[in-house]
């Protein structure tokens, strides 16, 4: 929460919105006595438990409220927003649907059935060594698998120094959550890696299924033009029923997306806001 998304809630706040930002369970200062534990089930159920909170403030109107999901809780969001009817607005930025990027990585085409397999069976022996061990250990979430059938993964998000290869969309993360927004609770800054079962259920649930039964309440989709994660917010642009909207932020990368205040089209999402919840 002390990153993009307070950055989005302070700017809905200056336009007359109450906003709350929060972090999802099991991370930051939310509670959870496993931490660093991505659930897509309890990260959506998240959303539905800031709807009970903001709702009941006696200075909210119950009927007005609008959701916003940020990069990996956009897929969160959407699918909360499917089943929660109390949300009668949502927009998303930098989206990114993290059940099929875990499971099937970037663009879907990572994994071959049998590379899926050799992950399904690193889980297997992390989750045991977990069992044994009485605790979490560390590692990717999402898992890369090498030239030799090796799967590949880390007890840290990031060294201390990128390698002079490093490609630019690992850059422009690193850039983000080690620099200019470095914070000591976000587990993508500190360094540590998630829980090293956390794909499990992101291979078992794949969120925004019903996404089309948002409609008739109102979406926006924000994403770069030069935003890698791009494909995510136009597959989700063909699966919505109307009203729907998708703004491609000209020249914007994905992190970009995340604080550059000068590129986050602030005016179309408060006007969107507006129109819905007037």
């Amino acid at each position: 929460k002390e990153q993009s998304s307070c950055l989005y809630a302070k700017d809905m706040a200056k336009h007359g919105y109450v906003a709350v930002a929060f972090d999802p369970s099991m991370t930051g200062e939310s509670g959870g006595t496993r931490r660093n534990m991505a659930s897509p089930d309890i990260f959506v159920e998240d959303y539905s438990a800031a709807v009970d909170f903001i709702s009941n403030l006696k200075f909210v109107n119950p009927d007005k409220v609008g959701a916003i999901g940020i990069c990996g809780l956009s897929g969160m969001v959407l699918t909360a927003v499917a089943n929660d009817t109390r949300i009668k607005a949502v927009a998303t930025s930098a989206m990114y649907d993290m059940s099929d990027s875990i499971r099937n990585h970037y663009q879907g085409d990572y994994y071959t059935p049998e590379q899926r397999e050799k992950v399904k069976e690193h889980l297997a022996v992390m989750r045991d060594k977990e069992a044994k061990k009485g605790q979490p250990i560390p590692g990717s979430h999402e898992l890369a698998v090498d030239a030799q059938g090796h799967v590949v993964s880390h007890d840290t998000m990031f060294p201390d120094k990128l390698p002079d290869d490093a490609n630019d969309v690992v850059k422009g993360f690193y850039d983000y959550y080690v620099g200019r927004a470095y914070h000591p609770r976000s587990i993508n800054s500190n360094t540590l890696a998630w829980d090293s079962t956390t794909p499990y259920g992101f291979f078992n649930f794949s969120l925004m299924e019903h996404i089309n039964e948002i409609s008739p309440r109102p979406v926006l989709l924000i994403t770069g033009e030069k935003a890698h994660s791009k494909y995510f917010a136009d597959a989700a642009y063909a699966k919505l029923k109307a009203p729907k909207r998708e703004i491609v932020v000209p020249g914007a990368t994905h992190t970009d997306l995340y604080d550059q205040m000068d590129k986050i089209p602030f005016a179309d999402l408060v006007q969107f806001f507006d129109d819905a919840l007037k």
